[in-house]
């Protein structure tokens, strides 16, 4: 695992109050990877170029879904839920009742405020709680869901504890994550993962190995792990583009330092995906039936 001592809680709330308005214009309403296929990956087709981030950001939730094996009414936690792109995916698409959880008071409103015009507010309902502190009754979920916010944890153990605790029996979790390389042999290795740390407001980043650790100490049964590194590195050449081309650098000057360093790092984590430094995975466990 590799530490930046230096990232504070406060920090990475700030960070994602002032900067959602530049997820939603880089990334769209789904603050995560897109995972890319050959068609998506090689269209020459200029309409089909421009959908095709939002498409494969979709297609990372549908996989997801599929994975997980998701059934229709079930209770669903999504720890880390940014601007509700995947909770209303997936209280839509599978009637379920979906919580979602967000350190940010910004996206929780955003979130609200979407679901309410979408008529998805019986469905969906948006905390503003930070998922280390955060307190469910045991057995409330069916289904434990995380896309890229366990890398802002700073126990992360105890997280999977805490996490595990509200599912049900045989219940099911999935989690996404950027991961630090299984080999970092070399001090440019490590700095590479280190400033992306720095830049992206993550405490630490744990290898696929510690995933499965934690997931296991905690009482859960690990099922599978998908190495989707190369499926995914696509989305940051994208965003690095669009910093390039736009003015949003600019804009990001007038905010704060931390947000320019962040916009400054999308190329180190390309980098880190592109040596081995970095990877991203799919996790997934499940909590034993009771016997």
């Amino acid at each position: 695992m590799i530490s930046c001592p230096t990232v504070e809680k406060e920090v990475i709330r700030s960070h994602y109050n002032l900067s959602t308005l530049f997820y939603r214009l880089l990334w769209g309403r789904h603050i995560h990877h897109g995972l890319w296929d050959e068609e998506l990956a090689n269209s020459e087709n200029l309409q089909d170029r421009y959908r095709a981030p939002a498409k494969a950001q979709q297609q990372l939730t549908e996989t997801m879904a599929k994975l997980i094996q998701i059934q229709d009414g079930q209770d669903l936690l999504d720890v880390g839920c940014g601007m509700g792109g995947s909770s209303m995916f997936l209280s839509q698409a599978f009637k379920c009742n979906v919580t979602g959880i967000t350190l940010s008071p910004v996206q929780r409103r955003w979130a609200s405020l979407e679901a309410f015009f979408r008529g998805q507010s019986s469905r969906t309902r948006f905390l503003c709680q930070d998922a280390e502190t955060a307190e469910f009754p045991a057995e409330s979920f069916d289904v434990i869901w995380s896309i890229e916010c366990t890398e802002h944890l700073f126990d992360k153990p105890a997280f999977f504890q805490k996490a595990a605790s509200w599912l049900r029996p045989g219940g099911r979790m999935i989690i996404c994550a950027w991961l630090a390389g299984d080999q970092l042999d070399t001090d440019d290795a490590k700095q590479n993962v280190y400033d992306v740390c720095e830049g992206f407001f993550c405490p630490s980043l744990g290898t696929a190995a510690d995933y499965q650790a934690w997931m296991e100490q905690s009482g859960l049964e690990f099922h599978d792990f998908h190495n989707w590194t190369n499926r995914v590195s696509q989305t940051w050449e994208i965003c690095h583009q669009r910093v390039k081309k736009t003015k949003v650098r600019w804009l990001a000057k007038l905010i704060d330092q931390n947000t320019v360093m962040f916009l400054d790092r999308f190329e180190t984590i390309l980098k880190a995906y592109e040596t081995g430094a970095m990877q991203y995975g799919c996790f997934i466990a499940s909590k034993p039936e009771m016997k």
